[in-house]
Formats: C-alpha cells, structure tokens, sequence
C-alpha cells in the first residue's frame, strides 16, 4: 500500500493507483476530458492537473497518469490548479466553443470571457477516439497523423479504411461530436447559462486552497448573494 497526503488527509491506496483514480475514492472532484474510464489514460487535456511537492519546488501533473507515490503530498484544488485549469479551459473553448462538454465545464469553473482567437469547432486532440477504436473496437482505422500544427487524426494517407466497421464509437465518445451547446452567439463563446458556483475562498484570496468539496457549497451560495 502507499500512503500519501491528498489535501491534507492522510490517504492510503494500493501500489500504482493513479492521483486521479485516489482523489475520487476520497471524494475529492477533478474535472476530466481525455480521461475515461476503461481506456487508457492519456493525459492530453491537461484539465485534470494538480499539484504535488511544496514550496518552490511544487509542480503541476496530470493526475490521470501520475502514479501515487510515498510520503507525497497532492493538491487539487489550490490557487495555482485552478488557474491552470481556467486557462486550459479558455484554450478549449477557443478551439471548440460550441461543445456542450465543454461550455458546462467552463461555467462549472466561473468563466466569463475568452481571451483567444476562435478556431470553429476544431478538434482538440483528446484522443479519445483513437483509444477507443483501438482499445474497444479493437479496429484501429483511425490515428493521430503530423506533427505540431499539422497534427490531425483520421486515416492512413486519408485513404477510406477497410477496418472500420462504422460503429461510431468515435462519434459517440468525442466531446466536440456529443451535445452541442444551443448557444446561438459563438463570437462571443461563452454560454454560460448552465453556470455554477466559484468558491470565493479561493476567487478572493482569502485561502490558498479550496476549503470545502460540496456540491454546491451551501457557503459559497450565501457568499456569492
């Protein structure tokens, strides 16, 4: 067993569960994107960032494929991760602004305006559809092609695939293919109508930390009136 700090609770999980997999059996909320259950993890998305260590030396990691280890000690909800989070976010946004996945995920976190240029409903390289067309369809038709700029993802030479078999599992896992946000204004890229609570403990810099997991928080509720 390994034995860790998560959020200032001495935790215990089995040798090579990851933080991600630890802070849900504690209770503690990370949001995800390219992560999902039964295909591996990726860590493409980087949403799901916490941070680990202390001092000038803490740093930020995808908790879906850092392993707990010994004597660490994890924060998931700190200035700094919600920051990153935030700024994650509006990256998203600007590549895909009218996913409902993701237009819920910026309200979620108190989003209110985008800094970006808007790209249009581009792929976000999440790679969840090439995990799953390999990994459970077992056809892997479709994968990541290019680099940097170029990166895209779809078939060999863009030649029609003799492996799919149409089952649309890509479509149905893609978070810019699923819901789409009814949003009507994509200039200004931000719904915000399906929006929740931001804790103020940490938005005013009362605490450098979130003070409670809730959902919602009855205190955040009173604050925010």
């Amino acid at each position: 067993m390994t034995n860790f700090t998560l959020n200032g609770l001495n935790v215990q999980v089995e040798e090579g569960t990851t933080l991600l997999e630890a802070a849900k059996f504690y209770g503690f909320p990370v949001p995800t994107l390219c992560y999902h259950e039964g295909l591996s993890p990726y860590g493409a998305c980087r949403l799901c960032v916490v941070e680990i260590g202390e001092g000038p030396r803490a740093k930020l990691v995808s908790s879906c494929t850092y392993p707990a280890e010994e004597g660490l000690k994890v924060r998931t909800a700190s200035t700094r991760v919600l920051r990153a989070r935030k700024m994650v976010l509006e990256l998203l946004l600007a590549s895909c602004p009218q996913s409902k996945v993701i237009q819920d995920l910026a309200s979620a976190h108190d989003i209110r305006r985008q800094r970006f240029k808007q790209e249009y409903e581009d792929c976000i390289m999440c790679g969840l559809c090439v995990r799953i067309c390999e990994e459970q369809m077992m056809a892997k038709a479709i994968g990541f092609r290019n680099r940097g700029e170029r990166r895209s993802i779809g078939t060999p030479f863009d030649i029609k695939s003799e492996e799919c078999r149409l089952c649309g599992g890509c479509i149905y896992i893609c978070p810019a293919c699923q819901l789409r946000c009814t949003y009507t204004e994509p200039e200004k890229a931000i719904c915000g109508a399906c929006a929740n609570l931001a804790p103020p403990c940490v938005e005013k810099e009362q605490f450098d930390d979130m003070m409670c997991y809730m959902d919602p928080c009855v205190a955040c509720e009173i604050e925010k009136k």
